[in-house]
């Protein structure tokens, strides 16, 4: 259909034609003028139409009124157009007009007269109070009567009024589900009408529309019938009605809802005001926040920002069209000129940049005018709200998606402490390739972005990882990682932060806010301090049942270091197991060789096939180590009530399970396969470990399934990790005399002491004042000290405490008898040490020399020549920035120990520090007396020391090593060094070529045991998530037994609860300990010189339940020419035809032997047990208090005095040699003299390892 009406430049000539060339036709009519609809185009194209029946002359170039029988419409009949091309609108714009003005006229006359009527009653009010007051109570109730009815009915009409007004802000309202809907719904039909005006804005500025057949027309009127209403709820939701006027929604109303009822009665269409419709964009940001899609303020302001811009631009925009379409009215509309909506939104912005390129501009004055105004504002808002905007979507958060999880493929989420270097290890680590393929995805949580290092770091693994920036303490954080379906949290800690307390309150918080989010999700955090882990035992859905774990580095670096302290080299092993290192071919023969072969093992767990069920465990461990490779140390016993306990080399006394599960130590997980897969009867004949593969035979489902179970219950407790309750202590006494002490040995024990902890795992004594145990420097030197452990701690009354309980638990296990504890000096500030006394005062054998590490007077008064372990500790690392000097105490500590000289004399002590009687000695001390024909020795840990003696008693099998020169340096001393940064362990070793870029693994100190970092725990983050029993077993090898009992009672009582010596608690002590094995002498003397590893491994096996996992070797072992040095490495599980050396000391896993202190009625602990000890030749000399030195008898005094030997360090000085039990004590004369090869053929003579074996046990061969 043609449109009647052209566009803007159109005149009012004569002759009426039909605007918009469509087909016309000519009728003779009279028609009112008000019903037409005909623009001063379509009455000029009228003239070259056919003849009319009208009188009118063909050729008239004009248009009278009084002949308005020739007429052009459009085609259809029903659609009158004005042949005149009279122009209407100012029809349009009157309507919207006179509402406006209109509806504020009546709101202003409303307002006056209301406050004139309030100014009436006001005064009127007034006088009936005077009259009240004049008449009293004078008047009758019935003449009160009117005036309450009156009231009542106001009331009643306001209440009515209010109902409504309320009714109306509740269906507005966005509070509610209803007004939420209906404010999105006015919106979006706002957007629908701004649509159709777009549509229409091609079409000319003034047209004859039929409403009937115009479809567009159609939808406007629904729009605008709906927006009527709106307004109309608004309006009386409105509490101030002339500033809702006054607002613009109500202006965009007023100028777009009355013109189009005004175009259905008029049959006309102008396009008027109707871009006002733009300005309802400005409220898309809440209309976003209703719907809960904007939640943050820079989001808000964004949107705020760029819907002000933008409709405020194509508001603009309409202006300009609607004018420059239209011309000037008092130019009679001539100076029009055909631009589109689009030209003009081009035009606008143009002239908001400044650029005016001069392609469009205004024509009209209209126009003109209004472009100086609207550059002043437009181009002050261009210049603020543009870089704002840029500035908003420039800061917009990188890393601010949500995590879209993969079908069928698991994912962890891991936040705290997100750095380049936890991150790069942890990631290292977990993707190991020896790993399974690890089909998990890993999504890292930090409110701060990523650094460039860090950033690409992500990019090279950015198939499995992922980095979100946020906050595990928001909420909506959590949600976007989608915390509630992911497989793990872990939460990574600060190692190296000032304040370790405040970096656990901080992980704690970590912690709460994601199981306050979802309580299921598995935990592994890690803690610093062992004292903040019961912090986490107040979470109520924490519960390490699910596999929630606090990893404690303090706990195990110092147990790490403790371990060392009785079988050096320990805490390299065990850091090594369970950190994932690939293997490193070496072809020269070197000692890095030997160790990187070892390095390549790690701890794994598997299922054990169902061939191995009914097998005892040192059987299956000997056929999994001969046939398959594979070393096995622990299982997973499950009792009859399914609980599971980890079970560390149990013995032959218990029968392999269905369904059990093993810990191996092996290169990799697909050879551990093997412990699965292995079928008796298809693989019993194969000699290649390779080839055993999974087989065709039927296989027994029994992980799912109840099994019986298959150890006696008097032996079930034995060498349990406890993982299945803090209620997991023994409750059947067991009567084995082999495990527990006889009868009549319980009788001969003062049941009224206690000597151990409540739970029965450690060994325990009443508290004592710190004054007690201090030695001062002149104390110190008169009492020989040897074969203890010396600890030397750098810190003071600010420094933050390392906790070194649990360094000290592990060497007070009950695993020891009491008379084969080391003990303990420590050296150091008192003030920092008196912090930590509330935490040590419970343990026996504990002596405090307060000074510094750095002076040599006071390592010379503590021995330190003699003693089994120096521990260099500090607690001031994490208060230097300067990361190479956060190791400068430790580091100079250990280099001024080394460049000690002592006196050549120190050989004999300490082989007798090692338990070795020097011929001379008296032998009569029951002490001494052989145990079952065998000499017994306090601790089977050996020291490098050992073998030297021995040395010099066999110069012709062995290299000659001299007790002189570096034997009488600080080099001899063992010691572990605990350093924070890696790289400083260059620094230890002035002898060794280790490149500063070396790994810590792969430098000589580390290998050798002697220096300890604790960023090697972070390994154990991976290790854990992906089974989390391993954390089980190293805490239970490296603490000494710490079981969620005791870890409950600390953290109810901060200390040791000492217990009575019950069945049950003495069940405790039968558990496996840690210990080295010489192979000089004894019953595996035969091996030690060219004997294969794995005859050793059988024979320990078979014979005394020893399960051997490495070896600790002389460096320079594999050189045929002699050497000098001292310093051993670690061989973690070499294999089976490994040749021995017999200086090697073996790594094993020693069965706990009740029979040791039988027949020592003076090892059980009576009154004097806080300073009790044994006499025997024991690595420790024990030193009383002052207050037992000053009350002792007098004919001990004098007897002491007799018989004390006149030692001279340095060739003059006296010495005595003191004793924890007065009773028991004998006296001996020791003369120091030259060592002659005689005399240490006569010392070697007592040395024999058999003293360290229990006595033979029966072993049924089940092969």
């Amino acid at each position: 259909m043609a449109n009647g009406g052209g566009g803007g430049g159109g005149s009012s000539s004569s002759g009426g034609g039909g605007g918009g060339g469509g087909s016309s036709l000519r009728m003779s009519s009279n028609i009112h003028a008000n019903h037409l609809s005909l623009d001063a185009s379509s009455s000029s194209s009228s003239s070259s139409s056919s003849s009319s029946s009208s009188s009118s002359s063909p050729s008239s170039s004009s248009v009278h009124e009084p002949k308005m029988d020739a007429l052009i419409i459009p085609v259809t009949m029903e659609v009158p157009c004005d042949s005149r091309g009279q122009r209407m609108w100012w029809a349009f714009l009157a309507s919207s007009m006179v509402t406006f003005f209109g509806g504020l006229f009546i709101i202003l006359l409303w307002r006056t007269l209301k406050y004139l009527w309030t100014v009436c009653c006001h005064c009127g009010g007034k006088t009936k109070e005077a009259q009240k007051i004049n008449n009293g109570s004078s008047q009758a109730d019935g003449t009160l009567k009117p005036v309450e009815e009156k009231e009542e009915a106001v009331a009643a009409e306001v209440g009515w009024m209010t109902s409504v007004k309320d009714w109306a802000g509740v269906m507005i309202s966005a509070q509610t589900l209803t007004g939420r809907v209906l404010v999105v719904l006015v919106f979006a039909l706002s957007i629908g009408a701004l649509v159709i005006y777009f549509i229409d804005s091609s079409n000319p500025i003034e047209s004859c529309q039929n409403f009937y057949k115009d479809f567009t027309l159609q939808i406007d009127m629904a729009f605008n019938v709906f927006f009527l209403l709106y307004f109309g709820l608004r309006f009386i939701a409105a509490n101030d009605k002339l500033w809702f006027w006054l607002e613009v929604n109500s202006v965009v109303d007023f100028f777009t809802v009355p013109p189009v009822f005004v175009s259905v009665y008029l049959n006309r269409s102008w396009l008027g005001l109707r871009f006002l419709r733009a300005l309802r964009l400005i409220q898309f940001s809440e209309i976003l926040q209703f719907l809960n899609i904007l939640k943050t303020s820079n989001s808000i302001k964004l949107v705020n920002l760029l819907s002000i811009f933008i409709s405020t631009w194509l508001t603009a925009a309409g202006f300009i069209h609607l004018v420059e379409n239209s011309g000037d009215p008092w130019e009679n509309f001539q100076n029009n000129q055909a631009l589109t909506y689009w030209e003009c939104v081009y035009l606008l912005m143009v002239t908001m940049s400044t650029v005016g390129y001069g392609d469009v501009y205004a024509k009209t004055t209209l126009g003109r005018l209004f472009m100086v105004f609207f550059i002043l504002g437009g181009l002050a808002m261009f210049a603020s709200y543009v870089p704002e905007i840029i500035e908003l979507i420039g800061n917009r958060k990188k890393y601010g998606g949500s995590y879209s999880a993969v079908s069928g493929r698991k994912h962890i989420v891991v936040c705290g402490h997100i750095t380049l270097e936890s991150v790069s290890n942890f990631l290292k680590d977990f993707l190991h390739k020896d790993r399974d393929d690890v089909n998990v995805e890993i999504v890292f949580l930090h409110n701060i972005s990523p650094n460039l290092e860090l950033e690409a770091l992500f990019k090279r693994h950015f198939t499995q990882v992922e980095f979100y920036q946020g906050s595990v303490l928001n909420p909506h954080d959590l949600a976007r990682v989608k915390i509630e379906s992911a497989d793990a949290c872990l939460i990574l800690a600060n190692k190296y932060c000032a304040d370790p307390d405040a970096e656990d309150a901080s992980n704690i918080m970590r912690v709460i806010s994601i199981k306050n989010y979802h309580p299921k999700i598995r935990i592994i955090t890690q803690m610093l301090q062992y004292h903040n882990k019961a912090h986490l035992l107040n979470i109520p859905s924490w519960n390490w049942k699910e596999g929630d774990d606090a990893i404690c580095l303090a706990e195990l670096k110092l147990g790490f270091i403790a371990q060392s302290c009785l079988a050096q080299g320990l805490s390299t092993m065990l850091a090594n197991l369970f950190s994932m290192r690939s293997f490193i071919k070496i072809e020269e023969d070197t000692w890095q060789k030997y160790y990187l072969e070892g390095v390549s093992n790690e701890m794994y767990t598997e299922y054990l096939s169902s061939a191995f069920v009914g097998l005892s465990f040192p059987t299956v461990c000997e056929l999994c180590f001969v046939k398959l490779k594979l070393l096995m140390i622990a299982i997973e016993y499950k009792s009859a009530n399914r609980e599971s306990r980890i079970l560390i080399n149990p013995g032959n006394h218990l029968k392999i399970q269905e369904g059990t599960l093993g810990f191996f130590i092996a290169s990799d997980a697909k050879e551990v396969k093997r412990a699965f897969f292995y079928c008796k009867a298809c693989h019993d004949d194969i000699t290649d470990p390779k080839r055993i593969k999974k087989c065709g035979c039927k296989r027994l489902i029994y992980f799912e399934d109840e099994q019986p179970s298959t150890l006696s219950p008097q032996k079930k407790q034995r060498n349990g990790g406890m993982r299945n309750s803090p209620s997991s202590s023994p409750k059947l006494m067991r009567h084995d005399p082999l495990l527990i002490p006889g009868n009549d040995q319980i009788d001969n024990m003062d049941s009224n002491v206690k000597k151990y902890d409540s739970t029965g795992m450690f060994h325990w004594c009443a508290p004592k004042e710190i004054e007690k145990v201090i030695l001062t420097r002149s104390e110190a030197a008169m009492t020989v000290l040897s074969g203890h452990v010396v600890v030397c701690i750098f810190g003071d009354v600010s420094s933050a405490l390392i906790g070194l309980r649990n360094l000290v638990m592990p060497l007070r296990a009950s695993n020891f008898h009491y008379h084969e504890l080391k003990h303990i000096v420590f050296v150091g500030s008192i003030e920092y040490l008196k912090r930590e006394w509330e935490t040590l005062h419970n343990f026996p054998k504990v002596s405090i020399l307060p000074g510094t590490p750095l002076s040599r007077a006071d390592l010379r008064a503590v021995n330190i020549n003699l003693c089994d372990m120096c521990v260099i500790l500090s607690a001031n690392q994490n208060n230097i920035d300067d990361t190479s000097l956060q190791d400068k105490e430790c580091i100079l500590a250990s280099l001024n120990i080394k460049s000690m000289q002592f006196d050549d004399s120190i050989g004999v002590l300490q082989a007798n520090s090692q338990g070795f009687t020097p011929p001379g000695m008296d032998r009569s001390s029951p002490d001494n007396s052989p145990v079952h024909g065998m000499l017994r020795q306090p601790s089977i840990t050996t020291g490098v020391n050992i073998p030297i003696i021995t040395e010099l008693a066999k110069p012709g099998k062995l290299p000659l090593v001299s007790v002189n020169q570096e034997k009488n340096s600080g080099t001899h001393i063992l010691m572990i060094t605990e350093l924070v940064n890696d790289t400083n362990v260059q620094f230890l070793d002035q002898d060794d070529d280790d490149d500063p870029d070396t790994e810590l693994y792969l430098t000589q100190p580390f290998a050798c045991g002697t220096a300890f970092a604790v960023s090697v725990l972070d390994s154990l983050m991976s290790a854990t998530y992906f089974n989390d029993n391993i954390l089980t077993l190293i805490r239970t090898l490296v603490t000494g037994g710490a079981t969620p009992e005791l870890e409950a009672l600390i953290a109810e009582e901060n200390a040791l609860r000492g217990g009575y010596s019950t069945p049950q608690t003495l069940a405790n002590r039968d558990r496996c300990r840690v210990a080295q094995l010489a192979l000089l002498d004894g019953p595996f003397a035969d091996l030690g010189d060219g004997g294969c590893y794995g005859d050793l491994f059988c024979k320990a096996l078979k014979t005394y339940n020893m399960l051997c996992f490495g070896i600790y070797r002389l460096r320079d072992a594999h050189l045929s020419t002699p050497s000098q040095c001292t310093k051993r490495y670690v061989i973690t599980n070499p294999p089976y035809e490994f040749e021995l050396v017999p200086t090697d000391l073996i790594f094993c896993l020693m069965q706990f032997d009740h029979n040791a202190g039988q027949s020592r009625a003076s090892l059980s602990h009576s009154s004097h047990s806080s300073q009790s000890s044994s006499k025997k030749s024991s690595s420790v000399h024990s030193i009383p208090s002052t207050a037992n030195r000053q009350n002792r008898p007098k004919s001990r005094e004098s007897r002491d005095k007799q018989n004390a030997t006149r030692m001279n360090r340095m060739g003059q000085a006296e010495k005595k040699w003191f004793t924890d039990e007065p009773d028991n004590a004998y006296p001996r004369n020791i003369q120091i003299k030259p060592m002659s090869t005689h005399m240490a053929n006569q010392i070697n003579q007592y040395k024999s390892t058999s003293s360290l074996i229990p006595p033979i046990r029966e072993v049924e061969d089940e092969c």
